[in-house]
């Protein structure tokens, strides 16, 4: 079996020690690659043409996140890069994502996080956290804003669909299905399918519409 490459671009040494651990809990071989600055990371993205992911730190000395994701996005166009930092809001996500980030993290999160991030970035989706889309938003106050794709599976959870037929539905693989759920249990601050329509349904979600 192939490993995953995956790059981590951050100037600590403990971050880059610590995702590396994180990573190892993904459910297939990996391989971490680790840069401490924006020169090393685009060197070992020559490198290794079959990089998989890069995982790259919005502030970072000399070169910033920002730019650096524009260099690699010009060198490496079908190169997916999550970007992570430890002090987000809402215009840092939009920058970083009109930029071609493929998702946007915070280092405060929890591992699982991470890992839901990552298996969605390689399935072909955007990861977003939904509080850093949402200025102030406080849990219970405002409907979560979801991406376009989060949507679309919430809406045929509210019409009764088991994760299969969302996949097949949809056309996604079970775990980008899995991964999507459990990002909206987060989302809404739940812990079950039931209390997660409860939940959608007031904050005014609805079934997706009959086929025509």
């Amino acid at each position: 079996m192939n490993k995953l490459q995956i790059l981590v671009v951050d100037d600590h040494a403990l971050v880059r020690e610590g995702l590396r651990q994180v990573l190892q809990g993904l459910n297939e071989p990996v391989e971490v690659l680790e840069a401490p600055h924006c020169e090393r990371a685009f060197e070992l993205a020559a490198l290794h043409p079959e990089l998989d992911l890069v995982l790259l730190d919005y502030d970072l000395p000399g070169m910033n996140g920002l730019e650096a994701l524009k260099v690699l996005g010009q060198a490496h166009p079908e190169l997916p890069i999550l970007m992570l930092s430890g002090m987000t809001n809402p215009q840092m996500v939009r920058k970083a994502l009109a930029s071609g980030a493929a998702g946007f993290l915070s280092k405060n999160g929890h591992s699982a996080d991470l890992l839901t991030a990552v298996h969605l970035v390689l399935a072909g989706e955007v990861y977003v956290p939904f509080d850093l889309l949402t200025p102030g938003a406080a849990p219970g106050k405002s409907a979560p804003q979801v991406t376009p794709r989060q949507a679309e599976v919430l809406a045929l959870l509210l019409d009764g669909r088991s994760n299969k037929e969302i996949s097949e539905a949809l056309a996604l693989t079970d775990d980008t299905t899995k991964n999507h759920v459990t990002a909206l249990l987060r989302a809404f601050d739940v812990k079950s399918r039931t209390q997660l329509v409860l939940a959608a349904s007031r904050q005014g979600y609805a079934p997706s519409p009959p086929s025509a």
